[in-house]
């Protein structure tokens, strides 16, 4: 019996733009993470090393279109050349699929390096004397129908593992037969099933699992991207799988829940991590109740920290005011401005009024402290 290690990744959306992100010139934030993207293929040829495998998996859109520049596919199939010693499978994907991206494919099969391997056919592919690889491309982005279906009749050699490779996603089998059944592993006889399409790392069952995107693109999975060393000790046995960190970048999202009195701004301050900001996108959403004073000092401890990160943004949103007379006389203690204030502050705690109108008038009420506090300073 033949041990075979081998290492599954997904989703790395080469030439990935990131064009809902802020960009500056002095971080260049979407440059950054476009070229995380890039270099994982490197991490991920490391990975490989270290568990002793040879071959890595790629479960579906490895390029972010089915048009990437032809600088983005050259460098990528330059990179993967570089690491001769390592196979590369890629299988096509929804952002990637066969009949959108049929000229990249082409372009794949012309120009790719004898170590890496298009799998454009659903049909079974050798790899050596322990186990068989059974690709699923997918042909279409909305393609309607379970693309792991043909697994059930796709041969094997003898006395190999059965290694299926597809991309799309589970859940409870319907009528549609639009999704991958979560007992695809058995029906087909699988000892592992390799999916890519949901970016965060996700086990379905013994034999089946998501490895995720190497290198993370949202803030939904609060960690940083992985690949995952699977090893086969043979048909029938259960496959072991072992998570390796591969993302450069951590995008994760962290709650503030402020009391009336608390410090906001030394409760920002405990939450944020102390080391590798320039490494992480931070979300802090900011809930329960502070003082106009307290906010503008959490405002202030924000636009602090924020050019440490990577990213950094603060969502104030569901961070009710809780009105104070010391706040109303900061802003004046008589005069047009105190009435403003006073009416600002009726309106905002009007229950006859429409939560819209209600929270312009709250926006309102703090920009204008916002503004007397700005000119006194």
């Amino acid at each position: 019996m033949t041990t075979f290690r081998f290492i599954h990744s997904s989703d790395l959306h080469l030439g990935r733009r990131f064009a809902s992100l802020p960009d500056t010139p002095d971080a260049n934030l979407r440059g950054r993470l476009t070229e995380a993207r890039h270099t994982a293929l490197g991490r991920l040829a490391t990975a490989a090393r270290a568990h002793g495998a040879r071959d890595i998996l790629l479960a579906g859109d490895t390029f972010d279109s089915p048009t990437p520049s032809y600088a983005v596919v050259r460098q990528a199939l330059a990179a993967m050349g570089e690491n001769d010693d390592l196979a590369w499978w890629l299988l096509p994907g929804n952002h990637d699929n066969l009949r959108e991206a049929e000229p990249l494919w082409a372009t794949i099969a012309r120009d790719a390096p004898a170590n890496v391997h298009a799998l454009i056919d659903a049909a079974p592919v050798s790899l050596g004397a322990a186990a068989t690889l059974l690709p699923c491309p997918v042909a279409y982005r909305s393609a309607g129908r379970d693309p792991t279906e043909a697994l059930v009749t796709m041969p094997s050699d003898a006395g190999t593992a059965r290694i299926g490779l597809a991309h799309g996603g589970v859940t409870d089998f319907d009528d549609t037969g639009a999704t991958i059944p979560p007992d695809r592993d058995r029906s087909a006889r699988l000892d592992y099933l390799a999916l890519g399409d949901w970016h965060g790392r996700l086990e379905i069952g013994a034999r089946v699992h998501y490895a995720g995107s190497p290198e993370q693109d949202r803030f939904r999975h609060d960690r940083r991207g992985v690949c995952l060393a699977v090893t086969l000790e043979g048909p029938g046995a259960a496959p072991q799988v072992r998570e390796i960190e591969t993302g450069a970048f951590l995008w994760t999202r962290a709650g503030l829940r402020l009391t009336p009195g608390q410090d906001a701004a030394a409760a920002l301050a405990a939450l944020l991590p102390e080391a590798g900001r320039r490494e992480v996108l931070l979300s802090v959403s900011a809930a329960g109740r502070a003082s106009l004073a307290e906010q503008a000092r959490l405002q202030d401890a924000a636009t602090r920290a924020a050019p440490e990160f990577a990213h950094f943004r603060l969502d104030t949103e569901a961070l009710a005011t809780h009105y104070e007379e010391a706040d109303l006389d900061a802003i004046d203690r008589a005069g047009a401005l105190r009435l403003a204030a006073d009416r600002l502050r009726a309106e905002a705690t009007d229950d006859g009024l429409s939560p819209d109108q209600r929270e312009i008038a709250n926006a309102a009420l703090a920009r204008l402290y916002a503004i007397v506090r700005e000119m006194r300073e």
